[in-house]
């Protein structure tokens, strides 16, 4: 039975389990009430179901389904008080809904909460299975309780999970994090039928570690035996490759990068990590391409292009591209204010609501959105609206939209000569000079 050191004296304060449970579950972490109703609901049909075989299956189905939907520490623990006075865990000596609560405490960032729940799990004589022990190892790496995961090492060995895909993987990264690379490397070694992830888990950590070569030689190690590399793969040793600055090995990636985002399994982290290995190798074109190319961006995928222009002197482009990052930060912050503005508030925007929008994709040179949020408003657009949007696409160069908008201004304002004006300035930005003379004939 394990013994977590640094629960032990959490322990002794409570007479009970079932007094130390409790207080557990009724601390209050968190201040949202968005899972309220649905607890409050689940206390009543559970007061009002008849004692039977179908009401319990029932009533624990509801409770794994709140477990999982839990998006605050405060609702969670509601539902665990709940599962607490019910006398769910009593009634079901199995690891399965242990396990549903420490995977809820382990996602909102309550570990210590999670290796109770465990310790408690424990204590009932409950056996772990295959899910609990990489859940429980993912709740020591958060609260960096290493000698608690030698512990769980020894819980899995006496349980034969030692070689289970998850549990190994989640021991080598245990042991990476620590620092203790011996350990890594014996729990990898110990099984020859190892799967990918322990591939990953071994790579990541020495290129974590600050152990590039080796990451690289493990990851040729891997190819050579027939695995297929993945995202995870792809993001650790283009970590190591940055690391040492291998040009040629970066290249070799990027294709691995590109085959994997026409199969429609690249993510945003191995898009930024192509990003920053490139730009340690001084290749910023390459870097560009790459960022040009990505459908969604972060704030990591715009730091990398600073960091990479910074770093090699380019001082210019990186305050443009750090000047492009506000712009999209604040295009995504506008929107999710008017996003909200109906969906929790109820307030239907107005015209200047629609405005500000349009203007902040006009800004940021997203002319189809701004087209699309005009075109879609529930009312139609004042020539406020098509002026702000006439000046962004003198800023970005934008004929198209630009002969858009000035076609729906000459409409509504025919006296306005300055739509002329600003029309023809684009068409001289983009040396357009038969459009010029036709504007200023029209002008006449």
């Amino acid at each position: 039975m394990i013994s977590f050191r640094h629960l032990r004296r959490g322990l002794c304060k409570f007479s009970s389990r079932r007094r130390l449970s409790t207080s557990c579950a009724l601390d209050q972490g968190g201040t949202h009430e968005a899972n309220a109703s649905s607890v409050a609901s689940l206390l009543v049909q559970s007061r009002q179901q008849p004692d039977s075989p179908s009401s319990t299956q029932a009533h624990a189905k509801m409770v794994a389904t709140l477990l999982s939907e839990c998006d605050d520490r405060r609702g969670l623990s509601r539902i665990h008080a709940h599962v607490i006075r019910s006398r769910l865990l009593d009634s079901n000596p199995v690891a399965f809904h242990r396990n549903n609560i420490i995977r809820a405490y382990a996602r909102l960032d309550a570990p210590r909460k999670a290796l109770l729940v465990y310790a408690f799990m424990a204590r009932a004589g409950v056996p772990p299975d295959s899910y609990t022990l990489p859940i429980v190892l993912k709740t020591v790496c958060q609260s960096f309780d290493f000698e608690a995961g030698r512990q769980v090492h020894g819980v899995a060995v006496k349980h034969g999970l030692e070689c289970n895909e998850f549990c190994e993987s989640g021991f080598i990264s245990l042991y990476a994090k620590a620092g203790d690379f011996g350990d890594a490397r014996k729990a990898f070694d110990e099984n020859a039928d190892r799967k990918l992830g322990s591939w990953n888990a071994m790579i990541a950590g020495l290129a974590q570690g600050g152990r590039s070569r080796e990451a690289i030689d493990l990851f040729i190690e891997m190819r050579r035996s027939g695995f297929v590399l993945d995202d995870v793969t792809l993001v650790s040793v283009t970590s190591a490759c940055g690391s040492i600055g291998d040009l040629d090995l970066a290249l070799q990636l990027h294709k691995y990068a590109f085959q994997a985002k026409n199969s429609e399994k690249a993510d945003i982290l191995m898009f930024n990590s192509l990003i920053d290995l490139y730009g340690k190798c001084g290749r910023m074109d390459l870097a560009y391409k790459v960022f040009l190319g990505m459908e969604e961006r972060n704030v990591s995928s715009w730091t990398s292009m600073i960091v990479g222009y910074a770093m090699h002197g380019l001082v210019s482009d990186a305050l443009e591209c750090f000047r492009c990052m506000r712009e999209a930060g604040m295009v995504q912050e506008g929107k999710r204010y008017f996003d909200m503005m109906q969906k929790y508030y109820g307030i239907r925007p107005r015209l200047q609501h629609y405005g500000c929008m349009v203007d902040l994709f006009g800004q940021a040179g997203r002319f189809d959105e701004a087209k699309e949020m005009v075109e879609g408003m529930p009312m139609k657009a004042n020539s406020i609206i098509y002026g702000c949007l006439l000046g962004a696409c003198e800023k970005h160069e934008n004929v198209e939209i630009g002969e858009w908008v000035a076609k729906h201004l000459q409409e509504l304002e025919q006296w306005n000569d300055g739509v002329y004006v600003v029309l023809s300035n684009i068409y001289a930005i983009r040396g357009m000079w038969k459009e010029v003379e036709e504007m200023r004939v029209a002008m006449k």
